[in-house]
């Protein structure tokens, strides 16, 4: 049995190497063609010493190139580092640091924020040049000594495709998948082959992925949601997937509206911007089979208007990057708005105590832990985070706060770190945003807890107003309405945005760090 996503996509090509996989921008990649692209890459990489044991970094945005350049690492033996195109200096060095790559492949967006960091990463050896526009500078570059440019094209035509390349072991590491970054500095998950197969093949079995589907991601590839689920799904299951460079509602309702595409991917504010753009009178999207979100609660309006506006039943489902997909709203039964369902086949879910770890019964919130085969084995050079996440019998604490129903169904409530303890009363954010969303003035709301002398902190709202700023007495009257009186917010504050990082996620740290200058 295969072990790896790669060795599933090598026997898929193998068997029907015509048949399409990717479109992007008007090309098409068969199987076939992809194949070839990541034996090519495998090759040179193992050639210039990359391959077992090295770390390899794709600071890279969405191309038809991505998909090969990160199979093809992997069956050399390395292990990726997908990072985040919108991290600059502090970030990138971090990351590309800590993670210790050895070869970094880039684009021309990305190259002037890598140039200046070059001299500060020992390891680096290699930077790879990704497109034409990056193909045009090559030759002007000053790199330091002995670190080696080249193009994606001279890479590929030293590579040997016919080389007979073994299938990477299933416990040899396979990323590194550094941790979003919203409450602090990123920790690198070390997920394993066995991880990402394990997870991809209960995925397609709880959502019915066959072949005869077809995707439509516009998801990053350097992201968990994009990579380990939209494409690695493709590329197990042998579907095809209609690649976008980046999220544009028009072009993504115009795309969905037409009848090649089975399944769309996507996060909150994208299905938010769907919506709008829907209008009142709707654009019913009929030949879908699937509509998931994830990676950032989904609010029960916004839940609610997709199927009136766009005329299809969202799924909702629960990750992390270090485990990748931990529960799904059911592909067939009833989805709950408010609930992230399930564990997928093969995985447990529990609700703990935060003190005593112990599990608490039905309707109790604590902190939620996952068990499975899909569990990473640990954080990069970090043995002491380590040990405070997994403990000896398999358990990986997530850090997210949630309840269990006595049907067995999750509920998110925030993040153990965001829990707000007001007057010795605990305050889940996530109950409060979604009563302020409820009010009709209500575009986004972001609830955190900042110090308070007689309280220790206090239940404190940032609103994105749908017009202009109003009276924020009716907010608090909103609440006072509908929650217990210590959950209403204290302080109210107006923004026109909130921080989000690239999946939508708000990054709540930046938000008090703001209004705690602001005192």
């Amino acid at each position: 049995m295969a072990q790896s996503v790669v060795e599933h996509f090598l026997a898929l090509a193998a068997r029907a190497p015509e048949r399409p996989l990717l479109d992007f921008e008007g090309t098409t990649v068969t199987r076939g063609q992809l194949a070839e692209s990541v034996r090519r890459t495998a090759s040179a990489l193992r050639a210039r010493q990359h391959g077992s044991g090295e770390r390899v970094a794709l600071f890279l945005g969405t191309c038809a190139e991505f998909p090969a350049l990160w199979l093809g690492l992997q069956l050399a033996g390395a292990a990726g580092i997908p990072v985040n195109t919108a991290y600059r200096e502090v970030e990138l060095r971090h990351l590309l640091h800590h993670g210790g790559a050895s070869a970094v492949f880039t684009d021309a967006a990305g190259l002037p924020h890598l140039l200046p960091l070059l001299r500060e990463l020992p390891r680096l050896r290699l930077l790879v040049l990704v497109g034409p526009e990056a193909d045009a500078i090559e030759g002007q570059l000053s790199l330091p000594a002995g670190v080696e440019r080249l193009t994606l094209e001279a890479l590929w035509s030293e590579g040997d495709p016919t080389e007979s390349l073994p299938p990477p072991a299933g416990d040899s590491l396979a990323a590194l998948g550094y941790t979003s970054g919203t409450t602090g500095r990123a920790k690198g998950a070390m997920l394993l082959h066995r991880n990402f197969e394990a997870n991809v093949t209960a995925v397609a079995a709880a959502w019915e992925w066959t072949e005869a589907d077809r995707l439509l991601l516009t998801l990053p590839l350097f992201h968990a949601h994009g990579l380990f689920v939209g494409l690695h799904g493709t590329l197990v299951c042998g579907g095809r997937v209609t690649l976008h460079r980046r999220f544009d509602a028009r072009a993504v309702l115009e795309a969905l509206g037409r009848s090649e595409h089975t399944m769309f991917f996507g996060v909150p504010t994208m299905y938010g911007r769907l919506v709008e753009l829907a209008g009142e009178a709707g654009h019913p999207l009929p030949s879908l089979r699937l509509l998931v979100s994830g990676s950032a609660p989904l609010s029960r309006e916004l839940h609610a208007l997709v199927g009136e506006r766009l005329g299809q039943r969202i799924l909702e489902r629960y990750g992390t990057t270090e485990t990748g997909m931990n529960t799904t709203q059911p592909f067939r039964g009833v989805r709950r708005p408010g609930s992230v369902g399930r564990p997928f086949p093969g995985q447990e879910a529990r609700v703990v105590h935060p003190a005593t770890r112990q599990p608490l019964p039905a309707g109790e919130t604590g902190e939620i832990e996952v068990r499975g085969p899909h569990v990473f084995a640990g954080y990069w050079e970090d043995p002491a985070a380590t040990t405070e996440a997994l403990d000896a019998s398999g358990w990986f604490a997530t850090g997210d706060l949630g309840s269990l129903d006595a049907q067995g169904e999750l509920s998110i409530s925030g993040r153990a770190k965001e829990l707000i303890i007001s007057g010795g009363f605990n305050v889940y954010p996530r109950e409060v945003e979604e009563v302020l969303l409820t009010h009709p003035d209500v575009a986004e709301a972001a609830v955190l807890g900042l110090p308070h002398p007689d309280l220790g902190e206090q239940v404190t709202a940032v609103i994105v107003p749908r017009g202009e700023p109003f009276a924020t007495e009716s907010l608090v009257e909103h609440c006072r309405q509908r929650l217990a009186a210590f959950k209403k917010p204290r302080e109210i504050t107006f923004a026109s945005t909130l921080p989000r990082n690239a999946l939508g996620k708000v990054q709540k740290h930046l938000l008090r760090e703001a209004l705690l200058r602001g005192r």
